[in-house]
């Protein structure tokens, strides 16, 4: 899902077989013993002498990001889980429903830079604790809206953006300065597991919590008293590691940074980087509308069939849709993270261009499933819902490998630029606008047809299938982007080794000592 606010470094740079980095020796007390040549890596000593911090105190610290990571995206999910009562309280339509995610993710596509900034400055603890009080108490205030101020609950979900923003755009950089090499990598590895949980405890929580008080409202309050806690937690448990020390020993690259320009300019010409961000544009616009609109077409299809009852003004929604949709979710997220690395850990031993290969195989793969499920719906439930966990298990697979591609494709001191740019784009073409632009196109059908339960289950129907044809343009971007990823990662690997020298689109050369003196030669001459 979302996306949905992709996530950052899974795995390090790069692998073994591009060759060691520099390292600088150094540190203080016991070190490993790294090969001729390759990055000194403090040992677990090391690593405490240079955090002021013990093995098990750091890893409880992760434990902690973690739980709030789950709480995170457990409120995100938790409106999609309750949508169909919303939807009634206020007597909106899907037009002004989707317009409820699409000014959270809007909120924090544009603060989540703003926070960013303040993280690298300010202390990150306080921020954090600051800001998931601040979202939990919009949290708890938006439960307690009444049913005539319907845009004061758009102005909550914005507001509750800000709270978000402040925590997901700093956490990976406490555990980036609390392990290296491949401690950090399984530590953000889980970090990000946590995505797919917390989406589908969303669910899940906000239906049965209604079922039980009776009234959705006290979903909304679940997320706020479990804020709480996390900001104990924050408070007691989590200390400031200094910024970067880990990485002074365990090696860095001798590039100089360039303008913020220079490095948007030379992004710009890195095909693989603009269409591997493409493609992973369109699994967060279809993950977007799924997480919204998943449970209320699965509700209306379970009407148009006879098995349970509408919804009509004044009643509570009865239905285990959003309760089965959140388990999928959870299911075919670790299911599909887990997958895709694996497929293309063992591909990539024959392939170098396995990673977008089996990005594209993935979104190809969901759009068919996801069109069937949505195609069967009138016929069969279950089906339905067979056709969604293959097809969101395909879709999953992505997550973690296009962090992997924008880690070898752009140059270290332009990889944080990388990262911001990929997240606005995404967001911004992707889940922002898409549950929006599903519910507008929803709204728009049901005006053209008789007013029944049949027109809004085909109207919300025909408005989803535009998701699968999505997906398929994204496959075929990740497809593109096959084209280029080795010529990009050869010269990002060049450009690190201080061996290509940028002057311009027309002038990238490589410098080639020859007789003591350095000639330049055109790139293409050595990419061959």
């Amino acid at each position: 899902m979302a996306g949905s606010d992709t996530a950052p470094f899974l795995s390090q740079a790069d692998d073994p077989d591009d060759g060691p980095a520099p390292g600088h020796p150094g540190l203080p007390g016991p070190m490993g013993n790294p090969k001729s040549g390759e990055p000194e890596i403090p040992d677990r000593e090391g690593l405490q002498r240079i955090t002021g911090l013990s093995q098990g105190h750091s890893t409880l610290i992760v434990a902690v990001l973690c739980y709030i990571n789950l709480l995170n995206y457990m409120d995100r999910f938790t409106v999609a889980g309750v949508l169909p009562d919303i939807e009634q309280f206020f007597s909106i339509g899907d037009s002004s429903s989707g317009l409820i995610q699409t000014v959270f993710i809007s909120s924090y596509m544009v603060l989540a830079p703003v926070f960013g900034y303040l993280g690298d400055r300010y202390n990150r603890k306080y921020l954090m604790c600051g800001g998931i009080a601040f979202w939990s108490l919009v949290t708890l205030g938006s439960s307690f809206i009444p049913r005539e101020r319907f845009w004061l609950l758009l102005l909550t979900r914005g507001l509750v953006g800000v709270g978000e923003a402040s925590y997901s755009t700093i956490a990976p950089t406490l555990i980036a300065d609390l392990f290296v090499a491949d401690q950090r990598s399984r530590m953000l590895s889980v970090f990000y597991f946590a995505i797919p949980v917390g989406s589908g405890l969303g669910y899940i929580a906000g239906s049965k919590v209604k079922d039980v008080a009776g009234d959705w409202h006290w979903a909304l309050r679940v997320t706020p008293g479990l804020g709480v806690v996390a900001v104990l937690l924050l408070f007691l448990v989590v200390q400031e590691p200094p910024r970067g020390a880990v990485e002074c020993h365990s090696g860095s690259s001798p590039l100089s940074p360039t303008s913020w320009w220079a490095d948007l300019k030379a992004l710009a010409r890195n095909p693989s980087f603009v269409l591997s961000s493409l493609g992973f544009t369109a699994v967060a616009f279809v993950t977007g509308s799924l997480a919204l609109w998943a449970p209320a077409f699965l509700l209306r299809s379970r009407v148009v069939l006879g098995e349970t009852l509408p919804c009509l003004p004044g009643d509570s929604c009865s239905s285990s849709d959003s309760l089965i949709f959140g388990l999928i979710t959870c299911l075919t997220g670790v299911l599909g993270v887990g997958l895709g690395v694996e497929i293309s850990r063992r591909l990539r031993r024959f392939n170098p261009r396995a990673d977008p290969l089996v990005c594209a195989a993935g979104l190809l793969g969901s759009a068919p499933f996801l069109f069937l499920s949505l195609a069967c719906a009138r016929g069969s439930i279950v089906a339905t819902y067979i056709f969604i966990f293959i097809g969101e298990t395909l879709l999953s697979m992505n997550w973690a490998i296009v962090a992997d591609i924008l880690l070898y494709v752009v140059i270290p001191t332009r990889r944080s630029t990388a990262e911001a740019f990929q997240i606005v784009l995404s967001h911004l073409l992707g889940d922002a606008g898409s549950p929006y632009l599903i519910g507008l196109i929803s709204d728009r059908l049901r005006r053209s047809w008789p007013a029944s339960f049949l027109s809004e289950f085909r109207a919300l129907q025909f408005s989803l299938m535009l998701c699968a044809f999505v997906g398929a343009l994204g496959g075929a971007a990740f497809l593109g982007t096959a084209m280029f990823i080795e010529d990009d990662r050869r010269r990002a690997q060049l450009h690190m080794q201080g061996l290509l020298h940028e002057t311009g689109p027309s002038d990238d050369r490589i410098v080639v000592p020859q007789r003591g003196r350095s000639t330049r030669v055109p790139v293409s001459s050595v990419l061959v």
